[in-house]
């Protein structure tokens, strides 16, 4: 075994040394190109399209459109490739994750292989964690690619379905995972449910009933892992609503009201670490006798006791500002990973009415499943996958499982001097509080930068509350705020700045350092709290000394926090009893263990439960297509 593993790793030191000799090719015919017009540059791009057009394997090209990538790169931007840039893109052209570290430039490393990949000129994706990155990277890079002569488009929510179906025509398209996803269910539901009836149907289709996608040859994923691994946890669903009658608008009140008045571990059952509730027989024989309206005569007894369940989910499973917002008298869901709200995605069977009653809002109609795929389905239709992300390793098993694609770990262009420091555990968040607001005040004295990680908008606010109160200047971001994200990055790495944020700041966020600041130890991120992966934890971190520069790190823990609460509030409970904390309620360092043991644990969860969606998904797909069904759509009429 130790043998197999090292004639692997010879071989994947082999492949780089390889890589970096041709990344150094590269930059030489680069260099000659200098003395090149525009007009020239255009010209040569474009005898490398119509050869690409004409069959030449892409490989042969390689060398020649990353050369021209480059230098178009420095004309528009003002910017250099690496080496190891280069050795990253010619590691996706390969179909391959490239692990890049936070910091080492992965929108420019991108550009050389999605021109390279656009040239045949059946559109090449590139899939960003949220539609700010996306509409960003294209702006920026729009204009190298337009130099090659290439087309850019960009998805943005808001758009009809002619304007989208004019950027995926486009040879570059920039785009969500979701956006991408959503837009193929409805090409489904335009041409029909029958499993060949696509096909015939887009021969007959008027413009309006076209698709807006023109089939999946290339997509280049920025933050492969929480594209790929995080959001996989939840398919893409696209509901068709139906008006509710009022007995079921009677029903989401009077299951509210029931739910209520039932007591935790004798009525129902609460697991905080699977979310899910269930009723007990004490329980059922409760609601049996709670008076009911009139209106709810029509409606069986299972179907009661199944949406007070919803109810108490509800109640106890999705708090506001951590799971959800409320903006505009609607409820918006909250992505855990990214910390972003999931535009447009609702939850099913009554817990999305069971949550806006419980919020007071109008009832919404129940959203029937008209169309489905999960995260691994969709993105296995393309016929080649890439990406790059800084934290893969540890997922690479699933990467392979699910995409068939391997991890490339890229080396730094310059050495990482990222400092950690010793963690700080608590056994209260009030002691945890106090300790963190003394210790960002010895920071702002000091003339850091301060970036301050929280995992929901809940914890953000109630921190800039704390912040407030000691009279200390900071900015909040989170996906209440996130209409200034563009400002408020910008400025974060000012001296004595202080940014509040949930992990919308944790991806491809690049905060660009003040000269004072980088002189006074660079930018400090603190993290309130470990997250139900390491890699969103590792993201966090990432944000400091990216390039070189000088950083710092810190997690400020407790035994009240999120992770250990919603995992097991008993075995909190029982931590917190056996605790000894000092006079400042702060407890020794060894105790970090029971925080990792807690962190993998919830990871296997994570992980076993995307394998179930997949092994599901797979046995789902076989039986619509042995039925000769559309295995996306719901056999609707």
């Amino acid at each position: 075994m130790v043998h197999v593993a090292e004639q692997v790793v010879a071989l994947l030191q082999g492949r780089l040394r390889l890589w970096r000799d041709a990344a150094r090719s590269i930059l030489t015919q680069a260099a000659d190109l200098q003395c090149r017009s525009d007009a020239e540059l255009l010209r040569q791009s474009h005898q490398c399209r119509w050869e690409a057009k004409g069959g030449t394997p892409l490989a042969t090209l390689l060398p020649t459109v990353y050369a021209i990538a480059v230098e178009a790169s420095r004309r528009v931007l003002g910017m250099c490739h690496y080496p190891v840039q280069l050795v990253g893109a010619i590691a996706m052209f390969n179909g391959r994750i490239a692990e890049m570290q936070t910091g080492e430039g992965k929108t420019l490393t991108a550009v050389p292989v999605v021109a390279l990949r656009a040239l045949p000129g059946k559109g090449c994706h590139v899939v960003t964690a949220n539609d700010y990155l996306a509409k960003r990277d294209a702006e920026m890079m729009g204009p190298v690619y337009q130099r090659l002569g290439l087309t850019v488009g960009c998805i943005q929510p808001a758009m009809s379905d002619d304007e989208r179906r004019e950027q995926y025509a486009r040879d570059v398209t920039y785009m969500t995972g979701a956006e991408a996803g959503f837009d193929f269910l409805r090409d489904r539901l335009r041409l029909g449910v029958n499993g060949d009836r696509p096909r015939r149907a887009y021969f007959h289709a008027s413009r309006n009933q076209l698709p807006v996608q023109r089939g999946h040859y290339f997509a280049l994923i920025d933050e492969a892992d929480g594209i790929l691994i995080d959001s996989a946890r939840t398919p893409l669903i696209i509901g068709m609503e139906e008006p509710d009658a009022p007995p079921t608008i009677a029903m989401y009140y009077w299951a509210h009201d029931a739910a209520r008045s039932l007591v935790l571990s004798e009525d129902f059952l609460y697991e905080p670490e699977k979310r899910s509730v269930w009723l007990s027989e004490i329980g059922c024989r409760r609601l049996t006798l709670l008076a009911k309206p009139r209106q709810l005569d029509t409606i069986c007894s299972e179907r009661l006791y199944d949406q007070v369940e919803r109810s108490l989910l509800a109640l106890h499973g999705y708090h506001r500002n951590r799971d959800y917002v409320v903006l505009d008298d609607e409820i918006r869901l909250v992505s855990e990973g990214s910390g972003r709200q999931l535009t447009g995605q609702r939850w099913q069977k009554g817990l999305h009415q069971a949550v806006e009653v419980k919020e007071g809002l109008p009832i919404t109609s129940e959203n029937r499943t008209s169309a489905r795929i999960t995260v691994q389905s969709y993105f296995s239709k393309y016929q080649y996958l890439a990406g790059m992300t800084g934290t893969a390793s540890q997922a690479r098993n699933e990467l392979r499982r699910y995409y068939r694609v391997g991890v490339s770990v890229i080396p730094t262009h310059r050495p990482c001097i990222r400092v950690g420091w010793p963690t700080r555990i608590f056994v209260s968040q009030a002691s945890k509080r106090k300790a963190l607001v003394a210790e960002v005040q010895r920071l702002l004295a000091a003339g850091r930068a301060i970036l301050v990680g929280t995992p929901s908008v809940r914890a953000s606010e109630s921190l800039g509350h704390e912040f407030q109160l000691a009279g200390i200047p900071h900015a909040i971001l989170n996906a209440i705020h996130h209409e200034e994200e563009a400002v408020i990055v910008a400025e974060a790495g000012q001296p004595a700045r202080v940014t509040v944020a949930t992990n919308m700041a944790g991806r491809g966020t690049d905060i660009i350092l003040h000269d004072d600041v980088r002189q006074n130890g660079g930018l400090h991120v603190i993290a309130t709290e470990m997250h139900s992966s390491r890699r969103i934890d590792r993201q966090l971190v990432g944000r400091a000394a990216r390039q070189g520069d000088p950083g710092s790190f810190q997690f400020f823990l407790s035994l009240e926090d999120e992770l250990l609460l919603g995992f097991n509030p008993p075995l909190a409970g029982r931590l917190q009893t056996r605790a000894r904390p000092n006079e400042d309620g702060e407890l020794a360092s060894s105790w970090i263990r029971v925080f990792q043991r807690v962190q993998r644990k919830v990871e296997r969860r994570h992980v076993r439960q995307r394998h179930q969606i997949f092994k599901s998904e797979c046995e789902r797909v076989k039986r619509f297509r042995r039925a000769g069904f559309d295995p996306y759509l719901e056999l609707v009429d």
